[in-house]
């Protein structure tokens, strides 16, 4: 919708609303990782077992294994007596079987030998005499051992798609013998500054009115933290045709561009111009319910998402974490992300809020209390003095000093 003067109105939408309502199509493509690289990334299919694992039946304790039948019934005032027939060696398979009244040594990760149907531990037994030990507790068929399929049978899912491969499914990859993953290709996010004002961060002196670009910094660092590649764009002057040309160019290479600044609804909004003019379908909103981080921009142009943010540093950084990290996850295939870090409080103050927005308040975590941290949104030292935010809900007015809040936690 547009007034006489031309000038573009976009209806703000709520923050749940962009989160579900915002789905950019496109998807990075597949690409072979090595193992040892392979961290993080995101399968792009599931991963199934060649085999079974662990592959043979194995002790979980040291001890004797035996015929759970040949325990029963023994105790401290009655123990059981067996004879040791021979011992497991690691790594190898066992040359005795575990006959009636016999028990055979072994340690932990030992093959189970034939005729065995348990693992005794070793401090439920003594020895009575050389080769005969006896047994003070009985074990049921299967205690202390590891079947052969209990970690999966083969065709089973080890590792679905979709989600970040963890330090456990490398782990579990590794003893299926899989030593590369296909994975989508990490999305290259494309991260421009704008505003005259902004001169690098090298800048030895600043002249008056002048800000070195301190949010792309940050910004890299949790595109990374969502497992994208960034790429920096550069600082682009407060003009729509630079901009767009900027942006025109590089959106080819791109899978998410991020526009830091330049995003303010009003006439002088020169992001809305020059995004709207890169294709189609185009904005789809321009302005977020959310304290802070308003005037914030979202459209998809020729199949690349475009995140527009507000010019102060806090705002900025607020709304990325909110909105553009769950793109950038969203677009390199990741449907299952990790949980964030939290922690259980009790706020220290009331705190007001507007019906219809949700409020991300800052805090510091002290003694089971969630501090607030106020301060300009054009101030990054809030952020450095927070151990995390809270999260006021939209059709909430306030939250009272002492309700249990939960603290999404900076890493």
């Amino acid at each position: 919708m547009a007034d006489a003067a031309g000038r573009e109105f976009f209806t703000t939408r709520t923050v749940a609303d962009a989160l579900a309502g915002f789905r950019p199509r496109r998807r990075t493509g597949p690409e072979t990782v090595p193992l040892g690289e392979a961290l993080r990334r995101v399968p792009a299919g599931p991963v199934t077992a060649p085999h079974r694992l662990p592959g043979f039946a194995r002790s979980t304790v040291d001890g004797y294994a035996v015929r759970a039948a040949d325990t029963y019934g023994v105790s401290e005032g009655l123990p059981g007596y067996l004879t040791v027939a021979g011992a497991v060696r690691m790594g190898t398979e066992p040359d005795t079987a575990v006959t009636p009244g016999a028990a055979v040594t072994i340690p932990t990760g030992g093959v189970i030998p034939p005729g065995a149907d348990a693992v005794v531990m070793v401090e439920y037994t003594a020895e009575a005499m050389p080769g005969t030990i006896e047994v003070v507790r009985p074990v049921a068929p299967g205690e202390g051992i590891v079947r052969a399929d209990e970690d999966a049978r083969p065709g089973d899912e080890i590792v679905p798609a979709g989600r970040p491969l963890r330090p456990q499914d490398l782990g579990m990859l590794a003893a299926a013998g899989v030593t590369s993953v296909t994975a989508r290709a990490r999305p290259v996010v494309t991260i421009f500054s704008t505003g005259d004002e902004v001169v690098p961060p090298g800048a030895a002196e600043l002249k008056p009115g002048q800000v070195r670009d301190a949010t792309a910094s940050a910004l890299a660092a949790l595109v990374a933290d969502a497992g994208g590649e960034p790429a920096f764009g550069g600082i682009v002057p407060d003009d729509p045709s630079a901009l767009e040309k900027a942006l025109r160019g590089a959106l080819p290479a791109s899978d998410v561009l991020v526009i830091s600044a330049g995003s303010s609804v009003g006439a002088r909004d020169e992001t809305a111009t020059a995004v709207a003019r890169l294709g189609p379908p185009g904005i789809w909103c321009h302005g977020l319910a959310v304290k802070p981080g308003k005037p914030t921009l979202l459209a998809e142009c020729d199949g690349v998402p475009v995140i527009g943010l507000p010019g102060n540093p806090r705002s900025a950084l607020v709304v990325f974490r909110l909105i553009a990290m769950p793109v950038i996850r969203l677009v390199g295939g990741c449907t299952a992300p990790p949980p964030q870090p939290s922690a259980r409080a009790a706020l220290s103050r009331d705190l007001p809020s507007a019906t219809g927005r949700l409020d991300v308040v800052q805090v510091k975590v002290s003694d089971g209390a969630a501090v607030p941290v106020f301060g300009s949104s054009a101030l990054l030292s809030v952020l450095m003095a927070a151990d995390g935010y809270i999260v006021i809900p939209e059709e909430a007015t306030g939250l009272d000093a002492g309700s249990e809040v939960n603290v999404i936690l900076y890493g």
